[in-house]
């Protein structure tokens, strides 16, 4: 059975291929409506899948499933997609090689990788290639949902998100768009997860100040970090990468030993 005749492959909530049909007259008729996000689930636990499809729907989330890397890619090219939940243990290709190939092809839809329950490697590595928030497996779909909810609204054209202040900080080779919520080095578009542009953003807005891991998790995620999570480092970690002439010697994204981070902007001692 393919993905065009198996039910659970079609999108839920909704009879169309695009978006949904079960609208009532007046819902129809209120061009100000917002879409419903879409949510693509990939796992390959058919239980736990239909578990979160069930309340993602519930939620007021459209969504679709996929079992494997294949079906996610059969999905992504019939349908647009604004979130995706993706499993790290799937069949075949791997999660973490499909977060990989995904924006190693250009795809900036947000990603929330599954995780199994204490498995730091496979969280770090995840938001190393680019994944945008992380949950442990088996997860309270309650917390999933406002995990999906926070990424959705820091993402870039989700209906209804709310953008950052307007306005242009350039330091160095590099200039980011607050308002367009992009980043250009050498005139060129630098691709970033939502995650990786909330933190960038939260530091140049507040140059020569220093920002607790905690100010900054707030920001990339919407909740407080844990002493024991490294996630922070590894993201500013990347992010220098994309910002600094030499990442090993920081000029912008300081480290403030016994607090965090700080952004020095041009002409500071």
């Amino acid at each position: 059975m393919n993905a065009s005749t198996d039910p659970r492959h079609a999108p839920h909530a909704g009879q169309g291929p695009d978006r949904p049909a079960d609208r009532t007259p007046d819902q129809e008729a209120s061009p100000a409506a917002a879409p419903a996000p879409r949510v693509l689930v990939v796992d390959d636990d058919l239980r736990l899948r239909d578990l979160l499809l069930r309340y993602l729907g519930q939620q007021g989330f459209e969504t679709l499933s996929a079992g494997d890397g294949r079906e996610l890619d059969r999905q992504l090219s019939r349908h647009h997609v604004d979130l995706i939940v993706l499993d790290v243990m799937l069949p075949g290709e791997d999660g973490l090689s499909i977060c990989r190939r995904l924006r190693g092809q250009g795809v900036e839809t947000p990603i929330v990788m599954l995780t199994a329950k204490g498995d730091d490697i496979d969280r770090i590595v995840g938001l190393e290639i680019g994944a945008d928030d992380y949950m442990p497996k088996p997860g309270n779909p309650r917390e999933l949902v406002a995990r999906i909810r926070a990424v959705l609204r820091r993402g870039r054209g989700v209906p209804g998100a709310p953008r950052a202040a307007g306005g242009k900080v350039a330091f160095g080779a590099c200039e980011l768009d607050l308002g367009a919520r992009t980043l250009h080095r050498d005139g060129r578009e630098v691709r970033m997860t939502t995650g990786e542009f909330a933190v960038l953003a939260a530091l140049v807005q507040r140059p020569r100040q220093a920002l607790t891991r905690d100010q900054l998790m707030s920001a990339a995620r919407g909740r407080e970090h844990d002493a024991f999570d490294r996630s922070m480092d590894v993201m500013v970690s990347r992010l220098r990468k994309l910002v600094e002439d030499d990442p090993k010697h920081p000029r912008w994204l300081q480290t403030v030993w016994g607090t965090g981070y700080v952004f020095v902007p041009e002409g500071a001692p």
